[in-house]
Parts: structure tokens; C-alpha cells; sequence
């Protein structure tokens, strides 16, 4: 699935490509799938898209917003698979779950492999969605600051038991992350992913901050994890340090077993000795 580097990945790429192209045809998917979401008919997405512009895209947690100018958004969100880009005379996918092929002969596709949304929106009713409205701040959004985090962590210590890993990949508490980047953010933050909000010192605190902020921005500026591609399609060249290939070898920092487990419907990756 993508997370928040992947999505701004995506954006920058489609900003670089996509904007000022104009939409000749919009499909949705060939390929029936029961967790890909749609708000528009065929023939009505066809209908709204054809002629339109695109505009700069932009992300907010795991939801990326790509303006079909004037007076529309397409808006893909929590979604996992590919997205690519296809130059004129390439040939296109068999099989998609969204293809939006353009003037000058280029496609951009979506084929999602486990679940996602690909809905178009008259512009700025796609901030009235369900997961998007009154969305928290993600890490990259400049109201999230270490003062957030700490008062987020108290606001929700007062009300309920939570995890650190819980706070990472739960709800959107903290949109754009997911239980793959939280392995690592947990790891360099050297807490393990059973450890309660409600204990973490003030020294702890400062460094999930710091590790949440220093992770997003490693994981995007090296164009998403290894094992995500690109809008060129393209793998990311961030190998996580907590994952399956992980498991069983020894920690990089001292040399204890990594050991995996499941908890909160994923696995999780950690150093019994540096986690804590």
C-alpha cells in the first residue's frame, strides 16, 4: 500500500508530466474489483473528464488530489498497486482500474491490487469525504510540530489505551502512515510497538517526533520504499530497515535477533533489545 513518501512521490512525478496535458478520454476500471471504490457511472466519468485540464496535484495523508480543470478533482486514496504513466505510443495496460488517456497520445492508469478510491469530485466536494474531512496533520503539513505531538498524545492518553504503534497506524491519527513505514520510525525511535502512549517521557516523545519527521523525509527524497514504483514505474530506493528480510538477522545497531510478531492487524518487526 502507499504511504505518505509514495503518494508525494507520485504528485511531484505527475506535476512534472501530467500538468497542462488534456484529458481526451476517461475509463474506469476493465478489471472488476469489489474494494476499488468509484462515485461516478462509466459514462458519466467519461463525460465529466473529457476535455478537462490537469492541474497541479497535491497530497494529504494517503489521498492524492489531481485537479481536472476547471471545476473538478480525481482524487485516488488509500490505494496500493501502480500508478504509471505511459508516453504516447507505449502500449497500455489490459487490464486497469482507472485509465485517463490524453491529447497528445500519453495515459496515466491505476491498477490496485488490494483496495483503494478513484472518484471525481466537483471541485471541493471531495472535502466533505468520509476520511478526508477533518483530517488530523500529517507530517509534512507545518501545524505538525513537536508541540502537536505532544498534545496529541495527551489528548488521546486521557480518553483511551493506545500503542505506539497504534498512534502510527490507527484511525489516521497521524495521516499518511502505515504499518510499513511505522516499523522503522519505531525502531529509530527505540520504542517497541506494544509501548503505551499514556508511558512515553518526555525524552521519548521528542524522539517518535523526530524519527516521524526524519523517516517521511529519507523514505520520499529517495522516491518511496523498494518495494513501491514510481508514476514511471520505477521501484523506490528505500530498503526498510525493520521487514520480512529482517526477521531472524541481527539487529544493525547490537546485534540482537530481530524478532516479528502480529499485533494490530500486521506484522511487526522490532529489536527486543533497542525497543523498549
Amino acid at each position: 500500500m502507499f504511504e505518505l513518501p509514495e503518494y508525494l512521490t507520485l504528485a511531484g512525478q505527475m506535476n512534472e508530466t501530467l500538468t497542462g496535458k488534456t484529458v481526451r478520454k476517461g475509463s474506469l476500471g476493465n478489471s472488476p474489483h469489489k474494494f476499488v471504490w468509484y462515485n461516478r457511472s462509466h459514462p458519466e466519468f467519461q463525460g465529466l473528464s473529457q476535455g478537462k485540464t490537469v492541474g497541479e496535484a497535491r497530497v494529504k495523508g494517503r489521498w492524492l488530489f489531481l485537479p481536472f480543470e476547471p471545476g473538478y478533482v480525481l482524487v485516488l486514496g488509500e490505494c496500493g498497486g501502480k500508478v504509471l504513466y505511459h508516453p504516447g505510443g507505449s502500449p497500455l495496460p489490459q487490464k486497469y482500474h482507472l485509465l485517463v488517456e490524453f491529447s497528445d497520445g500519453s495515459a496515466l492508469s491505476v491498477f490496485t491490487q488490494m483496495w483503494g478510491a478513484m472518484e471525481l469530485y466537483a471541485a471541493g466536494e471531495e472535502q466533505e469525504r468520509q476520511y478526508i474531512k477533518g483530517m488530523r496533520p500529517s507530517p509534512v503539513d507545518p501545524t505538525f510540530t513537536q508541540e502537536y505531538l505532544d498534545a496529541l498524545v495527551i489528548e488521546l492518553s486521557a480518553v483511551e489505551k493506545r500503542s505506539a504503534k497504534g498512534l502510527l497506524t490507527q484511525d489516521q491519527i497521524i495521516p499518511g502512515l502505515g504499518n510499513a513505514i511505522a516499523q522503522d520510525i519505531l525502531f529509530v525511535a527505540k520504542l517497541h510497538p506494544r509501548h503505551p502512549i499514556n508511558q512515553l517521557s518526555a525524552r521519548q516523545t521528542f524522539d517518535l517526533y523526530s524519527s516521524i519527521r526524519r523517516l517521511v523525509s529519507e523514505v520520499t527524497a529517495c522516491g518511496g520504499r523498494y518495494d513501491e514504483v514510481d508514476l514511471y514505474g520505477h521501484p523506490g530506493g528505500y530498503v526498510r530497515l525493520m521487514d520480512k528480510n529482517s526477521a531472524g538477522k541481527p539487529c544493525p545497531v547490537c546485534g540482537t535477533v530481530i524478532e516479528k510478531m502480529q499485533y494490530l492487524g500486521g506484522a511487526c518487526y522490532f529489536c527486543p533489545n533497542c525497543q523498549v
